[in-house]
């Protein structure tokens, strides 16, 4: 409990621009494997004590995937990957995987799609996001305001950037709406507002949003509704044209701009697993390749390694 709600201070203080490290969420796409996830955390862990002077690393634990039509819904909703859909079985493995994730030191991030979802996992948590296809959603922005730990908000599939600025303003606000409490009885729940909440850059169907222009744009977007415009920039998804062999051109484009003045670049985000690319789900789970994603396709950890390392000595050098 104390090193989640240290996480959480450290990680806000960072999207409020008073720790100048820079945070970088790396991990799988989506988790299927908890012991190669595990051994991905572990290798993580080493990384983070040798760059977390400049860098704040927090793993990606993603466990509810949004499609856009079909397809695994991730390991909650099927944690057996054959269709069984044991929620309840996916939801203990999750919070047990959390907390293995917890004690080898880093933060967990996820993103929220499921409004009961944080009820059970959400202590375990340091950073949430609203994915890009629940970013206009009321219930995901009221959920969002309940939360305790920092918030980001995805621009919307098609691009928009104000859908996700709105997101923002209304999870800081106080809000009352039906929900369940912490015995999962229906309740009404009343909130106090996010003060953490922030926008994520991930692109769109108008193309990316990571260079210089799209993302003074977006801060001045920010401005103007009052927000401040520190922001993070997701370096996958339409920013890299969803080919992850394209994520080093975006992050090193997105660290020159940092170290060229733009402190208002707040984190990154990078979706790696131990192994690259990814692989279809079959009939047969016991077939699936070890270490590669069943969802998006990844950089390796030898490219992951490479990138941070990478990201922690451009910030050396020019002296942020």
């Amino acid at each position: 409990k104390d090193r989640v709600a240290q996480h959480r201070r450290e990680i806000e203080q960072i999207i409020a621009g008073e720790d100048d490290r820079l945070l970088v969420i790396v991990g799988p796409c989506s988790i299927h494997d908890p012991r190669a996830g595990i051994e991905y955390a572990k290798r993580l862990a080493a990384l983070v004590r040798e760059v977390e002077d400049r860098i704040l690393i927090a793993m990606r634990v993603y466990f509810e995937k949004p499609r856009t039509t079909v397809g695994w819904k991730g390991y909650i909703n099927d944690p057996n990957l054959n269709g069984t859909y044991d929620v309840k079985n996916g939801m203990a493995r999750a919070r047990e995987f959390l907390l293995q994730v917890c004690e080898v030191g880093l933060p967990a991030a996820t993103e929220f799609l499921e409004p009961f979802t944080p009820q059970y996992l959400g202590d375990l948590i340091s950073w949430g996001a609203i994915g890009a296809r629940t970013t206009e959603s009321q219930v995901h922005r009221l959920i969002a305001s309940g939360l305790s730990m920092p918030i980001g908000f995805k621009n919307g599939t098609g691009g928009t950037i104000q859908i996700a600025a709105d997101g923002v303003v209304a999870a800081q606000q106080e809000h009352v709406f039906l929900g369940i409490d912490d015995n999962g009885v229906a309740s009404i729940v009343k909130t106090t507002g996010n003060p953490a909440g922030h926008l994520v850059l991930r692109g769109g169907a108008t193309g990316p949003n990571y260079d210089a222009k799209s993302v003074a744009d977006a801060q001045q977007i920010l401005r103007d509704c009052g927000l401040s415009p520190n922001l993070i920039v997701d370096c996958s998804h339409s920013n890299s044209g969803k080919d992850h062999t394209r994520q080093p051109v975006v992050l090193r484009d997105v660290l020159s701009q940092r170290v060229g003045g733009n402190d208002g670049i707040v984190g990154v985000m990078l979706e790696s697993h131990l192994h690259e690319g990814n692989q279809a789900l079959g009939a047969n789970p016991s077939d699936l390749a070890y270490g590669v994603s069943i969802t998006d396709a990844c950089i390796d950890w030898e490219h992951t390694d490479e990138l941070v390392r990478y990201a922690h000595a451009e910030l050396g050098r020019l002296g942020h």
